[in-house]
């Protein structure tokens, strides 16, 4: 299906952004309480480290990037480490287009938690693979967040961490501490890498544009005076909320069924 020329309507703001279903994607990221996933994508949306700790429901952020001319789309879905909701939990990781899997590399069993995540995901989407006869390969990360504090509080060997990985060249594991911005851009690079996107949507290698940009933002010519040996541009839309469960469904609903056979999604609902 991500042959289709169908198109989604972004609506953020006094603009509306149209890109290719083909170029829309969705981000899973997933883990244990408190292991630091909202930090990776505070880092990664905004390049900042919130100290602050506040537990998260569900959150939803989208990114729309201009990269040579060509729209793309990237969804994240910062999920709840309690997991309160299996289904909920199940519905993610089957409209999931890559993955981020973080546990804490003081916390054992937040490492514990990410195996089972793993062999969740991959026996969810074998599943959909199996109904839909899809021979897409399955991005994936293991990220070991809080390199940052002392060897003597670690509870997760490295070579514990590889292991999870080596066997799949599409799942690659990293290091990281989100608060210091260690190796963090690293893994999102090799990430979108994996999943055969452009490289330059890893947060160091596209101009930051805000909104109010965005009435241009999609022009093929699209171009800032002072950053003229830039070709990549990003812009994070604070409209966008999460799609339905039901048009979640009805889109998984329609690949099982083979009807439309397309990347469609919800559109952006604006406040």
């Amino acid at each position: 299906f991500k042959d289709q020329a169908m198109m989604k309507t972004m609506s953020g703001g006094n603009c509306n952004l149209n890109v290719p279903a083909k170029n829309s994607y969705r981000m899973v990221v997933l883990g244990a309480s408190r292991v630091g996933k909202s930090s990776i994508v505070s880092r990664f949306l905004n390049g900042r480290f919130e100290d602050q700790y506040t537990p998260t429901i569900e959150d939803f952020h989208r990114k729309v990037y201009n990269i040579r001319g060509d729209m793309y789309q990237l969804d994240i879905l910062d999920t709840s480490g309690n997991h309160p909701f299996p289904a909920m939990r199940r519905l993610s990781i089957l409209t999931g287009d890559v993955f981020i899997l973080v546990f804490s590399l003081d916390n054992r069993e937040s490492f514990d938690e990410v195996k089972r995540l793993q062999k969740q995901i991959l026996e969810v989407k074998s599943c959909l693979k199996n109904k839909t006869k899809e021979s897409a390969d399955l991005p994936m990360v293991i990220c070991g967040n809080k390199n940052d504090h002392s060897e003597i509080f670690r509870k997760v060997r490295t070579d514990e961490g590889e292991n999870l990985v080596s066997s799949d060249e599409n799942c690659a594991y990293f290091e990281v501490s989100a608060k210091k911005n260690t190796n963090v851009d690293e893994m999102f690079y090799v990430l979108f890498s994996m999943a055969k996107l452009p490289h330059e949507m890893s947060p160091s290698l596209h101009r930051k544009i805000s909104i109010q940009y965005g009435d241009t933002f999609q022009q093929k010519s699209f171009r800032m005076r002072r950053v003229k040996d830039m070709d990549a541009y990003g812009m994070i839309s604070p409209f966008a909320r999460r799609p339905s469960v039901n048009s979640d469904l009805k889109y998984i609903k329609s690949k099982v069924l083979r009807e439309g056979q397309s990347r469609e999604r919800e559109k952006c609902t604006v406040q």
